[in-house]
């Protein structure tokens, strides 16, 4: 793209000299073109050259550009127009069947030297106008990292917050389970470490498939089973084409939490809690609903701590692209009902 934007510079270059001077316009038009293209070349391969040489001792994911500074920058220039100049006329001279006298050819030294000072023109703002672009893409660039490292970092602060709430819960649970059922509670304790290694393995990673996050919740739920017996009677839904469709670690783990203790157990009888997934169009669709007490007034928003994290991790994801909206069950069986959309991946 650099050469194709410095054969722009050529023709323009070549519609002054037709315009002011009334040359020729076929000679002049191959002229110009064969003098650009030879100037960038050499510049830019001079650039690319000097950079890695000035960086060799860096690591390749630590160049700041390829840029080599003004210094070398300068000396390429010179070199390259020169080198340039003499090799693009010489093509125009053979593609023409003229003799244009190239800087090497020329018998006084200031007509060389009015030469090179015609090439440098074009070839200095070129190369400034190509050394601004680069470093504003590479600024933006850094930009975008920033933000993309930044947002990974408020989500590992998000997991780490989410985690040691779940982990309280469950352990405050535990506590009570060992004075009324010892056998319970050691089922208990081993479902617990399998669950909190298999968080473990996934917090390594910033997205596993939704197998993965339905499995680890079939894995909670199993944990308290334990604890809640026949008041508690899960089902899980996930379609076979939409098992390897990625998601956070933990996203739908503080929406199971809630409806258990929000709305099941409160509930004298329990009730039945049904975790599923869908597609609709371009978007992924999962719900958590349950058969408990419902939210009984209380803001459609959601603004419990679970709630409140699967809102940030999802916005700091996909911004306004997901959504959460949490309401009262539309049917006669009553309970919660919370929906999940975000894009499928």
């Amino acid at each position: 793209m650099r050469g194709v934007r410095s054969m722009g510079v050529g023709v323009v270059v070549a519609f002054v000299l037709i315009g002011v001077y009334h040359h020729d316009f076929w000679p002049t038009l191959v002229y110009s073109l064969s003098i650009t293209l030879g100037c960038w070349f050499f510049i830019d391969s001079g650039r690319i050259a000097a950079a890695r040489w000035t960086h060799r001792r860096l690591p390749s994911s630590v160049r700041p550009s390829q840029w080599p500074g003004w210094r070398w920058m300068v000396a390429v220039v010179l070199l390259g127009t020169l080198v340039g100049y003499s090799a693009g006329n010489g093509l125009a001279n053979w593609i023409t069947g003229l003799h244009s006298p190239g800087p090497t050819d020329v018998a006084s030294l200031r007509q060389a030297l009015a030469l090179m000072i015609v090439a440098l023109i074009p070839g200095a703002a070129a190369t400034y106008f190509f050394y601004s672009r680069e470093r504003i893409a590479q600024s933006e660039a850094l930009v975008q990292t920033a933000q993309r490292q930044a947002a990974e970092n408020q989500l590992k602060l998000l997991e780490s917050q989410l985690e040691p709430h779940m982990l309280f819960n469950t352990l405050a649970n535990l506590r009570v389970l060992i004075g009324l059922d010892p056998a319970r509670a050691q089922a208990m304790l081993d479902r617990l470490i399998a669950f909190l290694r298999a968080t473990l393995e996934a917090s390594r990673s910033g997205s596993h498939s939704l197998a993965q996050e339905f499995a680890r919740i079939a894995d909670y739920l199993e944990l308290m089973k334990i604890r809640m017996g026949d008041r508690l009677r899960p089902e899980l839904d996930l379609p076979p084409e939409l098992a390897d469709q990625a998601v956070p670690p933990l996203l739908l783990q503080p929406l199971v939490e809630n409806a258990i203790k929000h709305g099941l157990e409160p509930h004298v009888r329990g009730g039945r809690l049904r975790v599923s997934a869908a597609r609709e169009g371009d978007q992924l669709v999962l719900r958590v609903r349950d058969t408990g007490q419902g939210l009984r007034g209380e803001a459609g928003d959601g603004t419990r701590f679970g709630l409140q994290q699967v809102r940030e991790r999802l916005a700091t994801l996909h911004g306004s692209a997901a959504t959460l909206q949490l309401a009262d069950a539309p049917d006669a069986e009553g309970g919660t009902l919370a929906i999940v959309r975000l894009p499928i991946r």
